[in-house]
C-alpha cells in the first residue's frame, strides 16, 4: 500500500489552522502572485476520506452500508478529516480496509440478483460463459473503480485473480476475489495523479482528463466522476478552465452537490454531535437528544436553501431573518403557529435572533456543560470563522486552568472577569471573550433569556481587530458578517477542504487567488465553490510533488 506520511483558559481546543506558516513557523518571503507565473502550490497525495469511501462504493457496487464508518476516524488536520499530509495508514487502517473490502465484495455477489447488477451476464451464468461474463465485469467495473481506463495487461492481471479465487469455489467467490482487490488498489484508495507536460509551458504538468475529472467530482459530489464527467474527460472538455468550469456549474446544479454542502458544515459547525448532546433534566426540561437532533437539521436545512435558492452569499447567512423549524422545533423555541414534521421557513423575531449563529443548535454546540462559557463560544467564533490561532494552555500555565466557581459570580460575565484582568491570559482572552459574552443572551440549550440567575444580563462585546462595541448578539452577528476577516477565512476553510490541505507560505498564492474571487463574487458560496475549480492549484501539479 502507499502511505502518507499558551495561556488561555477554557478553550475547546479546535485546530485553527490557516496560519500561513510553514510547518516549523520559519517565515517564508512573500510569493510575488501577480506576476504572471502559473502558482500551483501544493498538491499532496490525497486518499480517500470514510465520507468519501462510502459514497464511491455506492456509487459503484449499490452498497448503502456505509462501510467505512468502521475504519479508524480521520486525523482532523485542516478540520475537516481531508488534510492529506495527515492521513497517514495505520496497521490497524490497512487490516481494517481489507475487512471492509470483504463486506462490500461479498454483498455485491450474495446472489444472482446482486450479480447481475455487476453485468447483466452474471445472472444464472453457465460454466462455459463464466471466463467471458467475469471478463465482462472487470471491463466495466475495474475502470471505475480506478476512476480511468484501465492500461494495457491490468484486465487480464485482475481475470487471473479471479481464476485463483474461483478454483474449488463459485462463480460469485472468484468475482468477490477481484473486487476485494479492487478496492484494497492503492488505485482506488489514493487519488493519485501523474499529470502530463502542459502543452504552452512544458516545464508544467496539469491533470490529466481522468484526473481532472476525479478532482471535480469529489470537491463538489465527493464521490467518483460521473458517465457525463468521463465522457467529457475522454473528450477533453476538461483541458480548459471553460471547460471545468461549465461541468462545475451543471454538477452544483445537482442533488448530488448538497450532502457535500452538508459535510462541510457538519465539520466547520459545532453541529454534528447535538444529538448526543446532554443537559440536566431539571435545568432544561424541554430539552432532549430528538431536539438536538432536530437543532442540526435546522442549520442544515437552512444553509441548503439560503446557498441554492436565497441570496446565497456568507453575510447573508449569517444575517438572514428567517430559519427552518418544524412543530416541536418551533414548539422548543416558543414559536406559535408551525406543526407537524415537515420543517418550514419561519421569519424570525430579529430582536432576539438574527441569521446563523444565533441558531440554538449553534449555541448549544458551543456550550460543553449546564452553564454556558463565553470562552468557548468565543473562541469558535475566532478560530473557525475568523482563522486567528489561539494556542493552548501548556506547562505551568495548563495546571492554573480551571473553569470558574459557578457560585463565584452570578451571570458569566461576572464568573469570567479575571481572565481579561490576568496579564498571562489576557492576551488570548481579549480576542475570545467580548465575543462570547455578546453571546450571553442564549443559555446552555440555546434558549433566549435576558437575566441569569435574576440579574439582568450585560449582553455587550466586540470584534477583535474592529473599532467600537457591540450590544448583544444582533448586533454582534451583523458587525461580523461586515468584517472582511470573516469572508477571507469563509474562503479559506473551503479552499483548505476543497484542496485537501492545510494552506502554508507555499500556497500564499492559492490563498490570495481563492479569497478575491470571493470578494469578487459578492461572497456567494455557490460561485466561491465554482472559483475553486478556477485556480492555479486546480488545474497544475506542483513541479516536485509525488
Amino acid at each position: 500500500m502507499l502511505a502518507l506520511a499558551s495561556a488561555c483558559t477554557g478553550i475547546a481546543g479546535e485546530p485553527a489552522g490557516g496560519s500561513g506558516d510553514t510547518p516549523d513557523d520559519t517565515p517564508v518571503a512573500p510569493l510575488a502572485c501577480d506576476d504572471g507565473a502559473v502558482h500551483p502550490g501544493r498538491a499532496p497525495l490525497r486518499r480517500l476520506t470514510r465520507f468519501e469511501y462510502n459514497k464511491t462504493v455506492r456509487y459503484i457496487f449499490g452498497d448503502t452500508t456505509e462501510p467505512a464508518f468502521s475504519l479508524p476516524a480521520e486525523e482532523v488536520g485542516n478540520g475537516f478529516g481531508n488534510d492529506a499530509d495527515a492521513l497517514s495508514v495505520a496497521s490497524l487502517l490497512a487490516e481494517q480496509w481489507g475487512t471492509v473490502a470483504e463486506g462490500v465484495a461479498q454483498r455485491a455477489t450474495a446472489s444472482p440478483e446482486a450479480l447481475a447488477k455487476l453485468a447483466p451476464c452474471a445472472s444464472g451464468v453457465q460454466i462455459d460463459g463464466e471466463d467471458a461474463c467475469a471478463r465482462t465485469i472487470v471491463e466495466r467495473i475495474a475502470p471505475l473503480v480506478y476512476r480511468r481506463p484501465l492500461a494495457d495487461g491490468e484486465a487480464n492481471e485482475l481475470l487471473a485473480l479471479y481464476t485463483v479465487g474461483r478454483k474449488d469455489a463459485t462463480f460469485a467467490t472468484g468475482i468477490a476475489t477481484v473486487i476485494e482487490a479492487l478496492l484494497q488498489s492503492p488505485d482506488f484508495l489514493y487519488r493519485i495523479e501523474w499529470g502530463a507536460p502542459d502543452p504552452e509551458r512544458p516545464e508544467l504538468r496539469r491533470p490529466t482528463g481522468d484526473e481532472m475529472a476525479t478532482r471535480l467530482s469529489y470537491l463538489l459530489w465527493g464521490t467518483m466522476p460521473d458517465d457525463r464527467l468521463r465522457e467529457a474527460a475522454q473528450a477533453g472538455e476538461l483541458s480548459t478552465k471553460e471547460g471545468v468550469r461549465a461541468h462545475a456549474e451543471r454538477m452544483l446544479d445537482d442533488p448530488q452537490a448538497r450532502p457535500v454542502l452538508r459535510f462541510f458544515f457538519d465539520n466547520l459547525l459545532p453541529i454534528s454531535n447535538l444529538t448526543d448532546l446532554e443537559r440536566k433534566a431539571e435545568s432544561f426540561p424541554t430539552f432532549s437528544r430528538a431536539i438536538g437532533a432536530l437543532m442540526r437539521e435546522e442549520t442544515q436545512r437552512f444553509l441548503e436553501h439560503e446557498i441554492f435558492e436565497g441570496t446565497g452569499t456568507w453575510p447573508s447567512i449569517l444575517t438572514a431573518p428567517y430559519t427552518f423549524m418544524n412543530g416541536p422545533l418551533a414548539a422548543f423555541y416558543g414559536v406559535s403557529g408551525v406543526t407537524g414534521d415537515q420543517f418550514q421557513e419561519v421569519q424570525l423575531d430579529t430582536t432576539q435572533r438574527l441569521g446563523l449563529l444565533t441558531q440554538a443548535g449553534m449555541m448549544a454546540g458551543t456550550t460543553h456543560s449546564n452553564m454556558t462559557n463565553p470562552v468557548q463560544r468565543g473562541s469558535f467564533v475566532v478560530q473557525k470563522l475568523m482563522c486567528r490561532t489561539i494556542p493552548l494552555p501548556t506547562g505551568a500555565i495548563a495546571e492554573r486552568v480551571k473553569p470558574p466557581d459557578p457560585y463565584s459570580g452570578a451571570t458569566a460575565r461576572e464568573r469570567y472577569s479575571k481572565h481579561s484582568q490576568d496579564a498571562v491570559c489576557a492576551t488570548c482572552h481579549r480576542q475570545m471573550d467580548p465575543i462570547g459574552l455578546a453571546f450571553e443572551n442564549y443559555d446552555a440549550v440555546g434558549l433566549f433569556r435576558t437575566t441569569e440567575n435574576d440579574v439582568t444580563i450585560d449582553a455587550s462585546g466586540g470584534v477583535p481587530g474592529t473599532e467600537g462595541t457591540v450590544n448583544g448578539p444582533i448586533e454582534l452577528v451583523r458587525k461580523l458578517a461586515e468584517t472582511e476577516e470573516v469572508q477571507d477565512c469563509f474562503a479559506t476553510r473551503w479552499a483548505e477542504y476543497g484542496y485537501g490541505l492545510t494552506l502554508r507560505a507555499e500556497d500564499e498564492c492559492t490563498g490570495k487567488a481563492v479569497k478575491a474571487a470571493f470578494k469578487e463574487s459578492g461572497y456567494n458560496v455557490k460561485q466561491l465553490l465554482i472559483e475553486l475549480t478556477q485556480t492555479d492549484a486546480f488545474h497544475y501539479l506542483a513541479s516536485g510533488e509525488e
